[in-house]
């Protein structure tokens, strides 16, 4: 029993919400458009503001793709409505952010600053040079974008250096110790 895919989505207000044949999601709101094909296993079945995802059967391989299609339209949902959001902390000395353009300009630590580029429909914002927030309506490319930006110096565990998530916690290790005698 999917708990996740049994629950209906409640459409809100201001949001228009088309299924077509061959399970073709279009999602419009305030903040803009989004579409998604799902696969045809699925019942996806709209009435009075309300979405709901029905399985045909108890194959596992129907029963996986339930929660996910239920949920990849409940954020979809969300996005169009509030959007999405991921801030990242850059910690280290010399260690910096800055916009060029369009794209991130990041200097962490080698020769040269890493330069990387920010899709259409994502926003990045940089309000101090240690800060960088990604934010846009779909949650897989903004999660993305983020991983990509992070991927460029993880943090390290013995001095705490690197890019990090907002809410990320680095656990720290000792490093070596001088053994005198």
């Amino acid at each position: 029993m999917s708990r996740i895919g049994n629950k209906t989505i409640t459409i809100p207000s201001g949001v228009e919400l088309t299924v077509t044949e061959g399970n073709e999601v279009t999602v419009k709101g305030p903040k803009g458009t989004l579409t998604r094909q799902f696969s045809p296993l699925m019942k996806i079945s709209q009435e009075d503001g309300t979405l709901k995802v029905e399985r045909p059967n108890e194959d596992k391989h129907t029963k996986q793709l339930h929660g996910t299609t239920r949920a990849l339209i409940n954020n979809m949902v969300e996005g169009v409505t509030k959007g999405f959001e991921k801030t990242l902390q850059i910690k280290g000395i010399g260690y910096r952010a800055a916009m060029d353009g369009k794209n991130v300009k990041l200097s962490v630590g080698y020769s040269h600053p890493v330069v990387i580029n920010v899709e259409e429909g994502l926003e990045v914002k940089i309000p101090d040079p240690a800060t960088v927030i990604v934010s846009g309506i779909d949650k897989q490319r903004v999660g993305e974008l983020a991983a990509n930006i992070r991927a460029v110096r993880k943090p390290e565990p013995y001095k705490g250096k690197g890019i990090m998530y907002k809410d990320e916690h680095v656990r720290r290790k000792e490093g070596k110790t001088a053994a005198g005698k």
